[in-house]
C-alpha cells in the first residue's frame, strides 16, 4: 500500500508544492491526486479527505487523513526515520523545525503580494516596504543556518532536509517577481530552480495548463530565471520507442527532439517532458541507449 496526496495547482498552489516535496525528494511512494483551484473540481477533491478543508493532504497507507504541511511532516519523518526527512543533528534539528514553523505561521506581505505563480517572471515587482522586511528575516533565519550547518552542501542543512521543502515556494517568489536578496541568498534560490525535482513539478504544471489569470501581475516579464530547458515539440508517430518511459504502455503521444521522435501513453507523459526534458530520469535513460 502507498499514501494518496491531495493537491492544486502545480504552477500556484505554493503549499502543494511543499506538501509533495516531502515524498519526492525523501523517495516515500505516493499517488497523487489534483483538483483545480477556485471550481466545484476542488471541492471535490477535497471530499475525498475528509475532514481536510485545504491542501496539501495525505491519507496514509492505513487510512488516516492529515492536513496541515507540518504535521504532514512530522508524520512522514515518523513513520520513515532512515528516510532523513530532519537533519541529524539534535541543534540543526530544532533549528528546522523552529524554520518550518515561522514559514508556515510568517511572512504575510511576501506570501499576499508574492504568490507563487511558476509561469512567469518579472523585471521588477516594485516590493513594497513590508516585503523588503519579510526578506530580511527570510535572509536572516536562512544564513544562520548555513552558517552553522550548511557547509556541506548548497541547502540550509548541507542536504536537503523538509525546512529546504518548506522554503522551496519562497525560493520560487524570489525567482518570479526577482525580489531584491543578496548574492548569497540568490545561490540558494539557485539550488532550488536547479533541482531535478523542483524541475519535474514546475514542468507538470505547465503540462497541465491550468491558467489562474488572477495571479496575473502587471510587471514587464522575463524570461524565467531557471535552467534553461532543452528545445522540443509535437510530432506525428512512429517513435523510436514502443512503450511509454513512465507507465511503460504503449506509446500513442509523441515529441520530437534533437532530430528523434519519442512516444508516450498520454498527452500529459508527452507534455510533462516536453518542458523540460532533461528533468525527468527515465526519458533521459531511454534517449541514452
Amino acid at each position: 500500500m502507498t499514501y494518496h496526496l491531495a493537491i492544486g495547482d502545480r504552477s500556484y498552489s505554493s503549499w502543494s508544492l511543499r506538501g509533495w516535496l516531502l515524498f519526492e525528494k525523501f523517495g516515500i511512494p505516493v499517488r497523487v491526486r489534483t483538483g483545480i483551484l477556485y471550481t466545484d473540481d476542488f471541492q471535490r477533491l477535497l471530499a475525498e479527505f475528509p475532514p481536510a478543508r485545504l491542501v496539501p493532504a495525505i491519507r496514509t497507507p492505513d487510512g488516516e487523513v492529515i492536513g496541515e504541511s507540518l504535521a504532514i511532516a512530522e508524520t512522514l519523518a515518523e513513520r520513515h526515520p532512515d528516510a532523513g526527512l530532519w537533519p541529524d543533528d539534535p541543534a540543526a534539528r530544532a533549528m528546522a523545525r523552529y524554520m518550518a514553523a515561522e514559514m508556515c505561521a510568517g511572512f504575510p506581505a511576501l506570501r499576499g503580494d508574492c504568490p507563487m505563480n511558476l509561469l512567469v517572471s518579472y523585471e521588477d515587482s516594485q516590493p513594497r516596504p513590508e516585503v523588503r522586511a519579510d526578506l530580511a528575516r527570510i535572509e536572516l533565519i536562512w544564513s544562520r543556518a548555513r552558517g552553522r550547518f550548511g557547509e556541506a552542501g548548497p541547502w540550509l542543512f548541507g542536504r536537503y532536509t523538509a525546512a529546504d521543502a518548506f522554503f522551496a515556494p519562497v525560493a520560487t517568489r524570489i525567482a518570479t517577481y526577482n525580489l531584491p536578496v543578496s548574492d548569497v541568498a540568490q545561490a540558494y534560490v539557485a539550488a532550488h530552480l536547479a533541482d531535478p525535482a523542483f524541475r519535474r513539478w514546475r514542468a507538470m504544471g505547465i503540462a497541465e495548463n491550468r491558467l489562474q489569470p488572477g495571479y496575473d501581475k502587471p510587471y514587464p516579464r522575463r524570461p524565467w530565471p531557471g535552467p534553461v530547458p532543452r528545445t522540443a515539440e509535437l510530432a506525428e508517430g512512429p517513435a523510436e520507442n514502443d512503450a511509454c518511459p513512465f507507465s511503460g504502455k504503449p506509446a500513442t503521444d509523441f515529441l520530437h527532439l534533437d532530430g528523434r521522435v519519442w512516444g508516450f501513453c498520454n498527452a500529459f507523459c508527452r507534455d510533462k517532458t516536453m518542458a523540460d526534458p532533461e528533468a525527468w530520469p527515465a526519458f533521459s535513460q531511454l534517449i541514452a541507449r
